[in-house]
């Protein structure tokens, strides 16, 4: 038994926030049914290359980016422009307890999909809507992307090299505002069935991509409102921390420059660093014997420690800091995150029989439940995939009205 057996969502988002939410919840055990419009589906089955090889080694039309947000779901093809498909999509509300779409403001009013009307069809149904800006204030109506939001939400003025060392605005590597407001949407839509549960009422779940955004400054946004100062960009050094960045060491056996983390979080780590390292009187030194002391002295006691990491090695030093308990890590490339041992003994590359590759490896959800472990039976699914199957099985549908819904392109 799963957590989230018997749980039933339809699924109208696309690309990244919503379909990150649903397949989390189809990794709980929700079936998760994927509206996609007939003939082109998630725009993110284009998003290549890379894209899923077939047994003779050719592309196919399933990008990996696709792929990597969408197990465990099953696809349903449906023209929700219309008429009969938002009439069927009606009708499936009614055998659903979550809806979940990320279309523009005003846009499921214009297909009849909006809350008040399918909350009329299933007063329990737990609608959620994804957009940029959410669906009140003076940009609902904008259209809102990660990079964009990045930007506007504050990331990347904090996010790069210092400006005085030639940084300037950076994004992050992957799509952290689309991912985080998908987790925040996971959140949401489960407290609003625990509120269902009790109460026989579903609600309307508003999420903004630039609220996530702002919200996950986390510390920083603390910063700032406590303050009053602005932070800028610090490179690979964390702002309240130090030491807690990146710092060059000695060269590889190759001659490569070889760099790695510290991560110091408290006085003591500090002092069982400053031993290993052969400095122990700058643990002692009042300009850095307390975490504050060091930060406000950022700028005396980082190059001084730049030195000393530079005469061992990486290997070197990586014993001896965790030996001590010292926080520490390398800088690892894809290749070397999927060899690591720790990620191996932890499952985080799972195995699926897919239509087009029986052997496809996708990485795995990390929630590890006691109880009721996450579900991995159903493969990213091909583009409607399971449209006769899911109208049968929750519509009754006969044959004739699928065959009548295929002919009129509803399906």
């Amino acid at each position: 038994m799963t957590s989230l057996a018997g749980i039933r969502v339809l699924d109208l988002s696309r690309v990244l926030a919503g379909p990150w939410c649903t397949q989390t919840l189809a990794d709980l055990g929700a079936d998760v049914i994927k509206i996609e419009r007939p003939g082109s589906g998630d725009d993110t089955r284009t998003w290549g290359p890379p894209f899923l090889k077939d047994p003779a080694g050719l592309d196919t039309g399933e990008a990996a980016y696709y792929l990597g947000t969408n197990r465990n779901k099953r696809s349903v093809s449906c023209d929700i422009s219309l008429p009969a498909g938002q009439g069927l999509i009606r009708e499936l509300v009614q055998r659903c307890d979550v809806f979940i779409e990320n279309f523009k403001v005003g846009d499921m009013g214009r297909y009849g999909l909006d809350y008040a009307s399918l909350q009329a069809v299933n007063p329990r149904l737990v609608y959620c809507s994804v957009t940029g800006f959410g669906q009140t204030g003076p940009y609902r109506e904008r259209a809102g992307y990660d990079y964009a939001i990045q930007g506007m939400g504050g990331l990347m003025s904090v996010t790069g090299e210092r400006d005085d060392l030639g940084g300037g605005p950076q994004k992050v590597g992957v799509a952290v505002a689309d991912l985080f407001t998908g987790m925040y949407a996971t959140v949401a839509i489960l407290a609003a069935l625990r509120h269902a549960e009790h109460t026989g009422e579903g609600q309307h779940v508003d999420m903004a991509l630039l609220d996530t955004q702002v919200a996950m400054l986390a510390n920083l946004g603390a910063n700032y409102l406590v303050s009053g100062r602005v932070p800028g960009r610090s490179g690979n050094a964390h702002q309240n921390i130090v030491p807690y960045q990146v710092f060059e060491v000695a060269p590889g056996a190759d001659g490569h420059k070889d760099h790695l983390i510290l991560a110091v979080g408290n006085d003591s780590q500090y002092a069982r660093f400053c031993e290993i390292a052969g400095r122990s009187e700058l643990a002692t030194d009042a300009r850095f014997r307390k975490n504050q002391d060091r930060v406000r002295n950022r700028a005396v006691l980082v190059p001084m420690l730049e030195v000393v990491m530079k005469t061992r090695g990486k290997a070197q030093w990586l014993a001896a800091l965790e030996e001590a308990k010292v926080p520490c890590g390398a800088i690892n490339n894809l290749d070397e995150v999927f060899a690591d041992p720790q990620v191996r003994e932890r499952g985080m590359v799972t195995q699926w029989d897919h239509p087009l590759q029986p052997q496809l490896r996708l990485v795995s959800s990390p929630i590890r439940l006691s109880k009721t472990p996450v579900r991995a039976d159903r493969p990213p699914p091909m583009l409607g995939q399971h449209t006769d199957e899911v109208l049968r099985e929750l519509l009754d549908c006969s044959e004739d009205r699928l065959a009548q819904l295929k002919t009129s392109g509803v399906i």
